[in-house]
């Protein structure tokens, strides 16, 4: 009796995380821009990017390029990341933040821009980056 009550515990634990995952559908997005830009893979993270970004880039690597020389570089040299807030600002759009650790222990926080596009699913319009004062662990 007592294994099943743990089986039951374990169900029940296991809820919250998968209907917060389900209320959060565009960290997908943001985590798998984040992990192309940590690879250098320059067409995944572009297709993670709003139509404005695709539609400005015809070369991928361009886009992490530029990307990484205007200030965004800790993201693609981050080691970590976690989510924090977020909030829906229209139908269809939300900001979400992020908070980075870059490579040399630095912490970095980050508002993430996004919006439902039509056939496209979430993608990212917009990030702001601004480093803090901590130390990331």
């Amino acid at each position: 009796m007592r294994l099943f009550w743990m089986m039951v515990l374990s169900v029940l634990m296991l809820v919250p995380v998968a209907a917060q995952d389900n209320e959060t559908p565009w960290r997908e997005t943001v985590t798998g821009q984040i992990e192309a830009l940590r690879s250098g893979d320059g067409i995944a993270a572009l297709g993670f990017a709003g139509a404005g970004f695709r539609a400005a880039y015809q070369d991928p690597q361009k886009f992490v390029d530029d990307v990484t020389r205007s200030g965004y570089g800790p993201i693609a040299s981050s080691r970590s990341h976690s989510f924090g807030a977020f909030r829906a600002v229209a139908p269809g759009a939300v900001v979400q933040e992020v908070e980075f650790v870059d490579a040399d222990g630095r912490v970095w926080e980050a508002i993430y821009q996004l919006a439902d596009e039509r056939d496209e699913g979430w993608r990212v319009q917009g990030v702001v980056l601004r480093s803090t004062a901590g130390i990331g662990i």
